[in-house]
């Protein structure tokens, strides 16, 4: 395997996921093709140097799908020569993105390429791409199929984690993803949005809530309850019959919220960063995707980083930052508890909590994130991982060059 490097990053601000919010004119062929524009117009980029563009997202149909990718690689005129493609790992499916890139260019069939994803909430609706696993009845009995919700309960429950706990963690989200806007940590990477007329239309993450208090966390009403009763509780305590009735404590304050957005990242060998003239920033170290069990859903970032860190031949205590995609409060919390890792090194720039979570795309934008906090924090390493429906999980591991 030849090194595989990160020259530059970028994304969109999010923006609320209804048609109330401030990207839901924008097509999500527009989204990926402003960050083409951004990133090779500001690393005066020759697009004939990249071999692939590769573009997940979580709902590929209607104008998502249509491998979009190759569709926005001519639509901000790169070279004819770059490929497109989509791929598909729920809300895995931005990072498997550049992990597909960085494949393609550690075993040299590829010397560059750009990965990323994409994902429009506000006009695709979530679940619009639902699939046998979920709307196959026969398929769904036999995976014993409950909705994220109901496994994000379940971990609560499974793990003796309180309505003050995750309404804790959620309040601490909003505090440094706040703390991280003020301070001006997201500008080096953010390209606002520009309508049809070439105006801004959104530069700011527009979901966050950063007046936030657990006082105003404790009067939301539980979110899943209704799902509950519609069966799924019942399926749950099927596959886990230890668990007499599930504790509902997510809510829409302690659960990832619904935006616009889209992220890209670009790589490449050695080679190419000297006949493009760039420096490269980070080295992709490691990357593991693995299956979990599919009730709970959620559980996977755990095993998923072991075996990342296996791959790597590091330790836990080797990387320096986490970033873990924050699904729900619980999914993080049991993370940092059974792998043993400091709140202090997980999320520390906020996560989906506080500003969204853009299913396909946030994968790219969480490993954008962390690579610019360990340059800010003069740090080395960071995991970036998350899990993904169905019982999937992802996870990259990058170094400082």
């Amino acid at each position: 395997m030849q090194d595989v490097f990160i020259y530059d990053h970028v994304r969109t601000p999010r923006g609320r996921g209804k048609p109330s919010g401030s990207l839901h004119e924008i097509p999500p062929i527009q989204l990926v093709t402003q960050l083409l524009e951004a990133i090779r117009d500001r690393n005066g980029l020759d697009t004939a140097l990249l071999d692939d563009v590769v573009i997940g997202c979580a709902q590929p149909v209607g104008e998502q799908g249509g491998v979009l990718a190759r569709s926005a690689v001519l639509n901000a005129n790169y070279a004819e020569s770059v490929s497109g493609q989509q791929v598909h790992r729920f809300c895995a499916s931005g990072l498997e993105a550049v992990n597909n890139v960085a494949a393609q260019i550690g075993t040299g069939m590829a010397s560059a390429g750009i990965g990323g994803g994409v994902e429009s909430m506000s006009r695709i609706l979530m679940g619009y791409d639902s699939g046998a696993w979920a709307a196959d009845p026969r398929v769904a009995l036999n995976n014993y199929y409950a909705p994220q919700g109901i496994g994000a309960d379940l971990i609560v429950t499974l793990e003796g984690y309180s309505r003050e706990d995750v309404d804790n963690y959620a309040v601490e989200s909003q505090r440094r993803a706040a703390a991280s806007w003020d301070a001006g940590n997201f500008d080096r990477s953010i390209v606002p949005v520009k309508d049809v007329m070439g105006e801004t239309i959104l530069d700011h993450d527009e979901f966050r809530r950063p007046q936030t208090t657990l006082e105003s966390l404790s009067g939301l009403k539980p979110a899943f309850i209704g799902l509950a009763d519609m069966g799924f509780a019942r399926v749950a305590k099927e596959r886990y019959p230890q668990v007499e009735e599930l504790n509902h404590v997510h809510t829409g304050g302690n659960s990832s919220g619904i935006v616009d957005g889209s992220g890209i990242v670009m790589l490449g060998n050695a080679e190419f960063g000297k006949a493009a003239g760039l420096k490269p920033r980070a080295r992709i170290k490691a990357w593991a995707s693995i299956g979990s069990e599919p009730t709970i859903m959620l559980t996977a970032p755990v095993d998923v980083a072991k075996k990342a860190l296996k791959n790597a031949g590091m330790s836990k205590d080797d990387i320096d930052l986490y970033e873990l995609n924050e699904a729900f409060a619980s999914v993080v919390m049991r993370f940092m508890d059974h792998l043993d890792v400091d709140h202090s090194k997980t999320n520390v720039a906020g996560g989906a909590i506080a500003l969204g979570h853009p299913l396909g795309a946030t994968g790219a934008m969480i490993l954008g994130t962390v690579l610019d906090e360990m340059e800010r924090r003069d740090l080395n390493t960071a995991m970036t991982l998350l899990c993904a429906a169905n019982g999937l999980g992802t996870a990259t591991i990058i170094e400082r060059v």
